[in-house]
């Protein structure tokens, strides 16, 4: 591990009225330790910070050490945010999936891009997805003392010599062991499965999801839920791959198979826990499923009911929309062409109110290479082929998922100044329903 890492934790933000802005702490300063405990992490600095007096050693931007007392309520928040949350470095991937959206990428861009991420304290902070395969005893420990559950796990294949082949990774089989190890100890994992046509597909499929539903049981099932999700493939990835694209045909077939278990599991034990993402209806052409299908939207980050779930959202913040705006204005609204035909009743709305037009710009990414694109994976370069030349009227109503947490920047490093530059337009990051909607009906400058 490098030694910038193991550098304290940076101290990005103080919260206003908080016990860290009453102290003093200011944005430089770094956390050393907790009650003469160094936190490797967020984990960590929230067990630790859980005392109701703490001692702390910081280290000011000028490198002077300070120890601070505080007490405390319990429950109470110090008010500080961090560079990462990670202040040991990142745990990475030791596999090689031929899928890995990281390697599907070209060269040159910036190096975050590249980091694999495999790191079980992400997936237990954020959701993000793991595949258990780098952990080591004393991770494994950890998991168990702290109760770090659930946790997010790319499991892809039940059968070892399948995921064992996805992965190219020989611990890769141990998988079922390992889901046995958290339903003995009562903990559990959210399990996503990327289907890879002629790989894991068909019976794996089926051998898989059932595999994984026997966990599904108890009053705190092993595996609370499973997300099935199609292969994304760009034209950056290796040749020797072996991985076909998810056709509409095939789209149909699993759509077809899952919905049968789906059926065959309600009868058994009364609630779903085996989830089709949206990317598959929207591949095939089909319908998605009513919003009532997705239960408390278990697997909403692997893309499973959130066109359903931004449909209604808007609808309830559409009953905020003025019946009129002025000055009158026009704006394009850029989205990825798998969602254009599910969008299109937002639109509509957006365009009864009086004064106002919206667009919409839908189309699949050629940077990628694919022919069917979400939102957030279109570039810069996308809107630049897309959109030139063309009346974009008074600004591009931009989703903010397409840019870097934070930033201005697409996945293809092309930022928004750039590209609004060379569109000739103005360009607003729009962020979630209620951005849109504030983007469409804000004052004009």
């Amino acid at each position: 591990m490098s030694e910038i890492s193991l550098r304290p934790a940076l101290i990005t933000k103080v919260l206003p009225d908080s016990i860290a802005a009453e102290i003093g702490f200011e944005v430089g300063d770094r956390l050393v330790a907790i009650n003469g405990t160094k936190p490797r992490d967020l984990i960590d600095y929230k067990f630790l910070c859980a005392d109701e007096v703490l001692e702390l050693e910081v280290l000011d931007a000028k490198g002077k050490t300070h120890q601070v007392e505080i007490e405390k309520d319990y429950d109470e928040d110090l008010g500080l945010e961090f560079e990462t949350a990670l202040f040991d470095g990142l745990i990475q991937c030791n596999n090689r999936c031929p899928f890995c959206f990281i390697d599907q990428q070209p060269p040159g861009k910036r190096e975050s891009l590249y980091l694999k991420d495999d790191d079980y304290r992400l997936s237990f902070l954020y959701g993000s997805y793991l595949t258990l395969t780098n952990l080591t005893q004393k991770d494994w420990n950890r998991i168990e003392q702290m109760r770090l559950s659930p946790l997010y796990v790319s499991v892809h294949a039940t059968e070892p010599e399948i995921r064992t082949r996805l992965l190219k990774n020989q611990r890769a089989g141990q998988i079922l062991e390992q889901i046995k190890w958290f339903q003995k100890r009562r903990l559990q994992i959210h399990a996503q499965v990327v289907v890879c046509p002629g790989i894991n597909d068909g019976i794996h499929l089926e051998s898989t999801l059932r595999d994984l539903t026997k966990f599904h049981k108890g009053e705190v099932p092993a595996v609370a839920s499973i997300a099935v999700v199609p292969v994304g493939l760009t034209r950056f990835r290796p040749e020797e791959d072996e991985l076909i694209p998810v056709t509409p045909e095939k789209a149909k077939e699993v759509i077809s198979q899952v919905q049968k278990l789906q059926g065959e599991l309600g009868k058994k034990k009364g609630k779903n826990c085996v989830w089709l993402a949206d990317e598959w209806f929207l591949i095939a052409g089909e319908e998605l499923p009513p919003e009532s299908h997705y239960e408390d939207y278990p697997q909403i980050d692997n893309g499973v009911g959130s066109i359903r779930l931004f449909l209604r959202k808007f609808e309830e913040a559409a009953q905020s929309l003025p019946a009129k705006v002025e000055p009158e204005r026009k704006f394009t609204w850029v989205v990825g062409n798998a969602v254009e035909k599910a969008f299109q009743p937002i639109l509509e709305r957006l365009n009864k109110v009086e004064g106002l037009s919206v667009e919409m710009a839908a189309f699949p990414s050629e940077y990628w290479g694919q022919k069917i694109t979400v939102t957030g994976l279109l570039t810069g370069e996308d809107l630049l082929l897309n959109l030139q030349g063309k009346d974009l009227g008074d600004g591009i109503l931009l989703p903010s998922l397409m840019l870097k947490h934070g930033d201005t920047r697409f996945l293809d490093d092309r930022t928004v100044e750039e590209v609004a530059d060379k569109l000739g337009v103005k360009i607003f990051p729009v962020n979630g329903i209620e951005g849109l909607i504030e983007g469409c009906v804000r004052q004009m400058r």
